[in-house]
């Protein structure tokens, strides 16, 4: 297959949100004009519109466009912000069989894609989960390269449009397309008018004695030796009076200060899932990737001036330090197979959230030549412990038994791929909304000794942000 890629950038120097877009277009009905490129020679092509904008906020820029799927995401260390609208092409798919079966049906179908074509998207929790309304626009794998996108690296603020065209499409009805989403672009960054309605009803599911009844049913695997850990979750339902946008929460999270990943995906107007995750999966470079493990969690707020604070109570807890040990050594372990010159600190840190504070270590390695394609790294490392459990295939079928719900994209790996990098988030402390409804997902890690009571108060902490957007005690 041919590989072809260009890069038209009207402009040198930095322009005015509104002239930048007025550039691209007049760039785009040049290229129209000029191109000498066939309909029916389309191999791979990918022609990318790339403006200096001076100064935008994504975050406000994405929260006025109409332009569906809507999809926004900042890495941890809040160096990279995209926000995009539309599609220029997308990886999509309803998988049959395990997650193995799913990541390798998505390095099929992402192989054939252009090596320079970045994709933002999640994946499903258990691609064998049954299936659930819920997640009907939320697929076992949905990824897309945004049609057009604001971004921020290195401190510089991008405009960008992509023209992508695979062998039979017509160039004439992308161009079209990608002409008429410019049109409908917002240069608006208010977003005063953007308001949540009453909240109605809240509920949990399961609730306080089915969770712990649940609980004690995990607690039970461990007593016979079947299982070392298990990551079990709870579904807090918020009814509100009228149908809003789900990137109010986006908005309005605390997120600012915060070690965390953001991530939102809109696929259709109003029907959004999103994640504030603390928990990197992996961060791959060429060959080179970067992992970590983070489990065991303690309260900032429950500390009181009479106590140690969180690092210290985290670093001098047992059954904190045991759980972080079981997601410690099956990550080395798993990388093991795929990856050499591994390097797993040896050094226990805390991460220091708004509310919570977790147990972190970080690891690197060097993937092997046959394992450097994501879908054998995705298969590797997802589920973690943290999320899973030990041993994992067990896990995921007690989780199945277990939870009176399905988990869709929560604890899924969730972020952005290309052919030469990616970085997926964890997605834990998320939320689905769908028209006047909010589904909101945190879970806790059960190994031998919890107390249901304090699992239970753990997943209120960490959900803790999201309720109190909607005024509501956390």
């Amino acid at each position: 297959m041919s590989e072809r890629h260009y890069t038209i950038t009207p402009s040198e120097a930095p322009l005015p949100f509104e002239k930048a877009v007025a550039s691209i277009k007049s760039a785009l009905e040049s290229y129209e004009h000029d191109r000498t490129v066939k309909n029916d020679d389309v191999s791979g092509i990918l022609v990318v519109f790339s403006q200096e904008v001076q100064a935008v906020d994504p975050r406000a820029w994405l929260a006025n466009q109409s332009v569906f799927p809507r999809l926004f995401w900042m890495n941890r260390e809040k160096d990279c912000t995209v926000a995009g609208i539309g599609q220029a092409d997308s990886i999509q798919f309803e998988g049959y069989g395990d997650n193995a079966s799913c990541f390798r049906e998505f390095d099929l179908r992402f192989s054939g894609k252009n090596p320079k074509a970045r994709y933002f998207g999640g994946f499903r929790f258990n691609s064998i989960e049954l299936e659930d309304p819920l997640w009907d626009e939320f697929s076992s794998c949905y990824l897309v390269l945004p049609l057009v996108q604001l971004g921020i690296e290195n401190n510089t603020c991008v405009l960008t449009c992509h023209l992508y065209a695979e062998k039979g499409d017509i160039i004439a009805d992308k161009i079209a397309e990608l002409g008429k989403t410019l049109d409908l672009v917002s240069s608006d960054t208010g977003c005063d008018s953007l308001k949540l309605p009453g909240l109605l009803k809240l509920s949990y599911n399961p609730d306080e004695a089915g969770w712990r009844n649940t609980c004690m049913k995990a607690l039970e695997t461990f007593e016979r030796g079947d299982m070392d850990k298990i990551a079990l979750a709870r579904q807090a339902v918020l009814e509100f009076a009228d149908s809003f946008s789900p990137f109010l929460f986006m908005l309005r999270y605390p997120s600012q200060k915060s070690a965390i990943y953001n991530f939102y995906f809109e696929p259709s107007e109003n029907h959004a899932f999103f994640s504030f995750s603390p928990e990197r999966l992996y961060r791959r470079d060429g060959n080179m990737l970067l992992t970590e493990a983070l489990a065991g969690t303690c309260s900032r707020e429950s500390m009181d001036d009479n106590r140690p604070d969180a690092s210290e109570v985290l670093l001098n807890s047992e059954k904190d330090i045991r759980e972080h040990k079981f997601v410690k050594d099956m990550i080395y372990n798993e990388l093991l197979e795929v990856s050499s010159d591994i390097d797993m600190e040896e050094e226990v840190q805390v991460l220091q959230l708004n509310r919570l504070a977790h147990l972190y270590t970080r690891c690197s390695a060097k993937l092997k030549p046959e394992f450097e394609k994501d879908s054998a790294v995705l298969t590797t490392l997802h589920p973690t412990p943290a999320v899973g459990g030990v041993p994992r295939e067990p896990a995921l079928q007690h989780i199945m038994n277990l939870e009176p719900f399905r988990r869709g994209w929560y604890a899924a790996p969730a972020g952005w791929i290309s052919r030469d990098a990616a970085e997926f988030s964890v997605a834990i402390r998320s939320a689905l909304v769908i028209d006047n409804h909010a589904y909101l997902y945190s879970g806790a890690g059960l190994v031998k000794g919890s107390e249901p009571s304090l699992e239970w108060e753990e997943i209120d902490q960490k959900i803790g942000d999201l309720l109190a957007i909607t005024r509501q005690d956390p």
